[in-house]
């Protein structure tokens, strides 16, 4: 078995920011020697998301009024609470929903290209921005 390991970095200017990112992760894919295996894409932090959908700019607009009314900004969260919590930035809200759309994906490789239906993307959600990102892309296979 192959494994390989490349990382790239976002930058956000917004506060909560979507984007595609599918090249970026398909770039890192056709870089690795592996043509049959999986592509394990990761953030390594807490406060934005990956997830699979479609890129479309209405949609990406339902999905962030969605989050908003999930996990308002400020909602009295223990996490932005000084008294019992250390966090400085308020951002007990960009934690939960990261926790909701997840910082991970598994994607196969196959003929060395990923995986992915006519309408999927790979997107990146910036919840607690702006701020510089790391995404890991690891390809295991043959």
């Amino acid at each position: 078995m192959k494994v390989f390991n490349a990382s790239f970095t976002l930058s956000s200017e917004e506060r909560t920011e979507v984007s595609d990112i599918t090249k970026l992760v398909r770039n890192a894919v056709q870089q690795s020697p592996v043509t049959a295996g999986i592509a394990l894409i990761n953030t390594l932090h807490t406060t934005c998301a990956l997830f699979i959908n479609e890129y479309q700019s209405a949609l990406i607009d339902d999905l962030k009024g969605l989050i908003e009314r999930l996990v308002p900004e400020r909602d009295g969260y223990r996490h932005d609470d000084p008294r019992v919590s250390d966090c400085e930035r308020g951002n007990a809200h960009a934690h939960l929903r990261a926790a909701l759309l997840g910082r991970n994906i598994t994607i196969g490789v196959n003929n060395g290209e990923l995986t992915l239906g006519r309408f999927q993307s790979i997107i990146f959600a910036e919840l607690d921005g702006p701020r510089r990102r790391e995404i890991s892309v690891q390809v295991l296979g043959e």
